[in-house]
């Protein structure tokens, strides 16, 4: 008898800083870990698996992720009964915004997508210890204008071997930068956030690991007069020899959304 299963696309948001990431490991606290024993408990008779669109770091948090569930045998009966028990079993940290069904020929992984990261950061006075989860703080005096206009060099295709970690060398490091860019952060507001802070947005449709962080890094370096805007040029060139090792801190970093094609 062949077996009959149903797909569902999961938008999911999560504030990373007391997990150890996306991806499942024993004995750490994960969001796939999370997830999947909290729909352990509200489908307890189910036979389901999930598959993560992005395999987020410690600490990196998501506005805008998703996951794809499998479920054989028998559908959902009611979308939204279904989000609203799957959220009252959460933890407070982990949200899930939408659910719709897809049919067999979406795959998470291979469909066209463009995913849009977000680095929160300010720098000079020490913020606020409510800013930690999700702004980076850097206590000393940076160029904000020329990293502004450092961050454009990102943009387009480019070589970034030397912007990632723990790679095989048959990874394709030939990446396209949508959108880079240095703006004044409206986007995220509180109360205790301090009086001006700024956000790294990048837009892709694929990263390598560590790569966000890496740019970013190389960012606060040219903020701080320790590299120039000919070093960033220099870096996304096939061949260079000049290997970013300035990872910026995770808790900064936020996968802001990801939109299919």
């Amino acid at each position: 008898m062949q077996r009959v299963r149903f797909y569902y696309l999961i938008k999911v948001q999560y504030l990373g800083y007391r997990l150890h990431g996306w991806q499942k490991q024993p004995n750490l606290k994960t969001v796939e870990g999370l997830i999947t024993k909290t729909l352990r408990y509200v489908m307890p008779d189910g036979k389901y698996k999930i598959l993560g669109c992005s395999r987020t770091d410690a600490m990196v948090s998501s506005n805008g992720s998703a996951f794809e569930l499998f479920l054989d045998e028998e559908p959902l009966d009611d979308l939204k009964e279904f989000l609203d028990l799957f959220n009252l079993n959460l933890p407070q940290d982990i949200r899930v915004t939408d659910i719709e069904q897809v049919d067999s020929k979406f795959n998470i992984i291979q469909h066209s997508k463009v995913k849009e990261y977000a680095y929160l950061f300010s720098f000079g006075s020490k913020n606020h210890p409510f800013c930690a989860p999700f702004m980076a703080n850097f206590q000393f005096d940076m160029d904000i204008e020329l990293m502004k206009k450092g961050a454009h060099l990102f943009n387009g295709m480019h070589n970034f071997r030397n912007y990632c970690v723990r790679v095989s060398e048959k990874s394709t490091f030939e990446r396209e930068i949508i959108k880079a860019e240095i703006v004044e952060n409206t986007l995220y507001t509180a109360n205790f956030f301090p009086e001006k802070s700024y956000i790294f947005h990048v837009h892709g449709k694929g990263f390598l690991r560590h790569q966000v962080r890496l740019m970013m890094g190389a960012m606060i370096q040219l903020g701080r007069g320790e590299f120039t805007l000919q070093h960033i040029e220099e870096s996304l060139k096939e061949g260079s020899a000049l290997q970013m090792n300035y990872s910026a801190p995770a808790s900064g970093l936020i996968l802001n959304d990801l939109h299919f094609e």
